[in-house]
């Protein structure tokens, strides 16, 4: 199992270590080097060791290149980050999903390997995966297995449900994870509980903190500030302290993919917060985003028009910048606004907040004047 990754990451060539944030930027000659190196039985490079050394404590000395180094090789399709849905079906039952009707439902294995294996064809360094919740998935292990060996530093994003499970944690622990969020839906019990519908939820969650702690895998924590647990963001931030995990705080509830406004409800009002302006994003470009049959779109808001990988192959994301492009545009209402400079909503999620009715305020200036 390779202990480090050189791979293309859009104009740069980077050496990164799964489970660490820190990488190293190297020229091209250097890449060239490790590459060439691997392909020759040859020892880890000198100047490797000595940087692995001071970056990571990893020791390569007198290491075949080929045992220590997956050498990712330069994509023509320049995506370099990807997040990869693998179901919508959840344990839980929250009212601010953004997902709206969760299905269990799916790619077969042999059709998952194959969408990891065109996403690296098309370049993706960093992967998400997400949900739903992946970790019921019962190919989750496997797919994190495969996106592992293939190069990919994986992140996840999970409700932390199932994660004090010896299955998951042999995974997550054999494999470690560049990163895994967490959501944090209360402080309590009765909180925790009413928020997803499920009982018992906050014992296993609590329970999940503590097997992540105690295997040291790298968690952060997205408290999730709502109408009906405002009164415990104090006690959920505590409750990240007292665990150790940095944390981070959200308020602001979207509409579901298919438009409808049943999440905004809620919102905790006193605890939003405005959006900085939006300036634009990779969406389509140099990311995209996979739904649970392998269809790519730009990213998880805009989802329509889109590239069903499965059957076009990886070439199929030549289109996708054109997608992106379109989908930007200012039309409707939007079109000619003159505070667009600074307009706080990208326009397929104001495509959303627009389908379902909500209130201007909620994602327009035009809102509050």
């Amino acid at each position: 199992m390779h202990d480090l990754i050189a791979s293309p990451f859009l104009n740069d060539y980077l050496l990164v270590r799964p489970s660490h944030a820190a990488g190293i930027k190297i020229p091209t000659t250097r890449y060239l080097e490790v590459s060439q190196a691997a392909d020759n039985g040859d020892d880890v490079p000198a100047w490797l060791v000595e940087a692995a050394h001071r970056r990571w404590g990893l020791d390569l000395a007198h290491r075949p290149a080929v045992e220590a180094i997956l050498v990712r090789s330069p994509s023509a399709y320049g995506y370099a980050r990807a997040s990869y849905e693998i179901n919508k079906g959840c344990d839980y039952d929250c009212p601010h999903c953004y997902l709206g009707q969760k299905k269990f439902e799916g790619l077969s294995w042999e059709h998952k390997a194959q969408l990891l294996e065109i996403m690296r064809d098309a370049g993706v360094l960093w992967l998400q995966i997400t949900g739903g919740e992946p970790l019921i998935d019962r190919h989750f292990p496997a797919v994190y297995a495969h996106a592992h060996d293939l190069g990919m530093m994986v992140a996840i994003s999970s409700n932390g449900s199932q994660l004090a499970k010896p299955l998951i944690l042999d995974c997550l622990t054999e494999r470690r994870p560049y990163r895994i969020t967490l959501s944090v839906y209360g402080a309590t019990a009765e909180t925790y509980d009413g928020f997803t519908r499920n009982r018992g939820a906050f014992d296993r969650f609590t329970r999940g903190l503590a097997a992540a702690r105690e295997a040291a895998l790298p968690v952060r924590l997205n408290l999730i500030v709502s109408s009906t647990n405002a009164h415990e963001v104090d006690d959920m931030r505590a409750l990240a302290d007292r665990y150790g995990f940095p944390h981070q705080t959200y308020t602001n509830m979207s509409p579901t993919i298919d438009g409808s406004g049943e999440p905004l409800p809620t919102q905790a009002e006193d605890f939003l917060r405005q959006r900085k302006p939006f300036t634009g994003c990779n969406a389509g470009h140099t990311f995209f985003h996979a739904d649970p049959f392998g269809v790519a779109s730009i990213c998880k808001v805009g989802r329509e028009p889109n590239i069903r990988l499965i059957e076009e192959g990886v070439e199929g994301l030549r289109r996708l910048g054109d997608i992106a492009d379109s989908l930007m545009l200012r039309t409707g209402g939007c079109s000619g606004c003159q505070l667009s400079g600074t307009c706080w909503t990208c326009r397929p999620l104001a495509k959303l907040y627009q389908e379902a009715k909500a209130p201007l305020n909620t994602y327009c200036q035009h809102g509050g004047r």
